[in-house]
This record gives C-alpha cells, sequence and structure tokens, in this order.
C-alpha cells in the first residue's frame, strides 16, 4: 500500500472521528455562535445568521478539526466535485471571505479563522456539543499583531466605549472645565488689577461680580 493511500485513509479515519463528536448532540457551540445541525442553521445570540450552502460547509469542515490546519485542498474537495470545472482557489477565498463576514471576523484580526499562509485554515474556537440550545460559550481569542487578548462579545459590540476610550473623553472634559476655570480666574484678577469696582461706575461693578460668580 503506497504511502499516499495510507495518508489518505489516515485522514479520512481522522474526519470520521470528529464527525461521530459532533454527532454527540445537535447543538454547536462556539463563542456567541450555535449551530442546529439539525436544521443547517447558524445563529448569534438568538439572530439566524444568512449562511449559503457552501458557506455552511466550509464552517463545518474548521468545526470538524479546531485548532488544525484544513487544508485548500480538503475545503475543494469537499465544495465542489472532482468533475467540476471551476476556479477553485478563487471560489475557496470567496466563500471563506463570506463565512467570515457572516461572523463579524476579520482576515487582519482574526477572532474565530485564521489564515495560515500557503497551507489553508485553522478555527481558533474551541467548540462544545450540546443537546440543549441556548449555551453560549465566552471565547477569547489571540490578536495576531500586537497578542493582547481579545474578548469577542466586546469586540463584536458595536458603539460600544472601552476602558481606554472612556478615560480619554474623562480627561477632555477635566482639561475643558480646567481649562474654563483657569480662564475665568485669569479674567477675574486682569479685572481687579485694572479696575476698582468700587471706583468704575456701576457696569464694570457689575462684569465684576459675574466673573466672581463663574469662576467659583
Amino acid at each position: 500500500m503506497s504511502p499516499e493511500v495510507i495518508a489518505m485513509r489516515q485522514s479520512s479515519e481522522v474526519e470520521s472521528v470528529a464527525r461521530l463528536g459532533l454527532a454527540s448532540g445537535r447543538y454547536i457551540h462556539f463563542g456567541p455562535f450555535q449551530i442546529d445541525q439539525q436544521r443547517q442553521e447558524v445563529s448569534r445570540n438568538g439572530s439566524r445568521l444568512k449562511l449559503q450552502g457552501k458557506v455552511y460547509q466550509v464552517l463545518m469542515a474548521l468545526i470538524e478539526k479546531p485548532g488544525e490546519v484544513v487544508t485548500r485542498e480538503e475545503l475543494r474537495q469537499r465544495l465542489w466535485p472532482a468533475e467540476t470545472h471551476v476556479n477553485y482557489d478563487a471560489n475557496v477565498n470567496t466563500t471563506v471571505n463570506k463565512l467570515r463576514q457572516a461572523l463579524g471576523d476579520s482576515s487582519d484580526k482574526p477572532l474565530y479563522i485564521e489564515t495560515i499562509p500557503r497551507k489553508g485554515y485553522s478555527l481558533l474556537s474551541q467548540p462544545a456539543v450540546s443537546d440543549k440550545p441556548g449555551i453560549v460559550l465566552p471565547t477569547v481569542a489571540a490578536s495576531e499583531n500586537d497578542g493582547n487578548l481579545v474578548d469577542t462579545e466586546e469586540a463584536a459590540a458595536p458603539g460600544r466605549l472601552s476602558r481606554s476610550d472612556l478615560w480619554v473623553a474623562l480627561g477632555v472634559i477635566g482639561l475643558i472645565l480646567a481649562g474654563m476655570l483657569l480662564g475665568a480666574g485669569i479674567t477675574r484678577l486682569w479685572i481687579g488689577n485694572h479696575f476698582a469696582p468700587s471706583s468704575s461706575g456701576p457696569l464694570l461693578s457689575l462684569v465684576f461680580r459675574a466673573v466672581s460668580f463663574f469662576s467659583f
């Protein structure tokens, strides 16, 4: 038996074991996502995602081998029959990009799908199988660029201010208030040095009192 045949048989056995594990429950959970294997539906926090057939197949191929490399050739064999004549590279890229868009992921800072250069793709999350729906597992993934941990729930929530943004906003507000108080104090000091309220008429006296009021 040739080494190629042995390798193909071993790969088939690994995939069979992975699929058997996924068959132990109806629902697959990873991060904020849930896969209903019976309906072939993917939802995020209860909201259903629209995944086309081949996009769903790519997701399942990655789910079956979490943390491992799913090669582009594996995806080609899974998505298109041998007699199909298409541009496999372009179609694999397009299908994976559609999956990333549906999950709210990106190739630059992947949370779920990591690109392995010149090889394929890998699922960063560890899925769990359950018979009951509604179980959401928090997933923390490492950013490729800076190595910092990014919480997927925080990253996926649009409009939510991070702690750093909040401190910057508070600092800007503090500087504005300090500038207003400092300006009022300087104005009060200048008027006090140049004009005596008791001898400069009622108008200047009124201005002096107004500045004194707003400076405190």
